[in-house]
Parts: structure tokens; C-alpha cells; sequence
């Protein structure tokens, strides 16, 4: 894994880990960001709808920048052999400010990244670093949660470390229940 130590929270260079790596967000990936997510499953299990072209996607930007400069969310593109395959996403509640030892790992995968592991690897290596004790978040806990209606996401969380902790009543952007799996750093 490999970080870099620009400004403001989260690495400034990218994660890494074999043929996967999770760079923070560019304005350069606007143009690849509309067909990722124009794909129908992304939209069946996420707050997440299309976005109309380069000014929907630079805005769409726009805010993972805001969210990476207060801390309250770093988000990753998902590159797998240097090509555009997703999101993974750390949210602190409170930001840099917060006081809690807990974050919430989401992500997404474009329909060609699927059933290859990406999703799995993209979990774990985020939250390998987001736990590391030698770290400079100091969480403890993250969580991930999703619709229960998706197996896959079950099985992503499962595969990533994460035990399946409760059911969850619905909330937005989930219509129908939740499952909440959670990962805490090892003693």
C-alpha cells in the first residue's frame, strides 16, 4: 500500500495494492465518470443517478473535492490495470473535527468490473488504511451498509473482513432494510 502526504486529510498519492489502485478524484475522470454511471444496477442500490454529461460530472467532482478538503469524505476512483472500474468512498462523520473512532466505507462498480473481486480488494485495501493504528485517521471501527436485497454487496462486505452486525429498518437512499457489516481494528 502506498500513500502520499499532500494537503488536507487522506493520501495525497493513491492506494495501492497489485493491479488495483484507488487514486483520489480528478477533474481529468469527468469524462469517463458519465457511462460508469449511467449503468442501471448502480442507480438499483445507490443514491447515485446518472450524470448528463461533462458539467454533471464535473460537479459531481466538485464535491468529492469538498468532502475530501473538510475530511468528512474521501473518496477513491477504483482503477483496475489503470482503467476507470468504480468508487469506494470513507465517510467521517464531523470530519477532520470529529471526534468518533467510527467510518462508513461505500462504494460502487461499473457493470464490467463485476464478479471479478475488484469491489472485495477496493473494501479491504481502503479500510486496511483507514483502521492502520500507525495511521492518521485514528478510526476503529467502519461500517458498511447496504439495501439486504443485495446478496452481492453481502458478499463483498464478507469477503472484505466485515461480519454482518444487524439488520437495519429502511433509511435513504436504502427503500427497504439495511444490512450493517462492521470491521474493527485488531487489538
Amino acid at each position: 500500500m502506498t500513500t502520499g502526504t499532500g494537503t488536507g486529510p487522506g493520501p495525497a498519492a493513491a492506494l495501492t495494492a497489485a493491479e488495483l489502485t484507488l487514486p483520489p478524484w480528478e477533474d481529468g475522470d469527468a469524462a469517463a465518470l458519465p457511462a460508469l454511471l449511467a449503468d442501471p444496477e448502480i442507480h438499483r442500490w445507490t443514491s447515485h443517478r446518472p450524470l448528463r454529461g461533462r458539467g454533471d460530472a464535473l460537479r459531481w467532482l466538485a464535491a468529492e473535492h469538498a468532502g475530501r478538503a473538510t475530511g468528512a469524505r474521501l473518496g477513491f476512483a477504483l482503477l483496475a490495470h489503470d482503467r476507470l472500474a468504480g468508487h469506494v468512498v470513507l465517510k467521517r462523520p464531523g470530519g477532520t473535527g470529529g471526534t468518533g473512532g467510527t467510518g462508513e466505507v461505500g462504494y460502487w462498480t461499473g457493470a464490467a468490473a463485476r464478479g471479478r473481486g475488484l469491489a472485495t480488494r477496493a473494501v479491504a485495501l481502503l479500510s486496511a488504511w483507514a483502521l492502520d493504528p500507525c495511521g492518521e485517521l485514528g478510526l476503529t471501527r467502519l461500517e458498511l451498509v447496504h439495501n439486504a436485497g443485495n446478496p452481492a454487496s453481502c458478499r463483498v462486505a464478507e469477503k472484505a473482513g466485515y461480519r454482518l452486525e444487524s439488520l437495519l429498518p429502511p433509511r435513504p437512499p436504502h427503500p427497504q432494510q439495511g444490512h450493517l457489516h462492521t470491521l474493527t481494528r485488531p487489538s
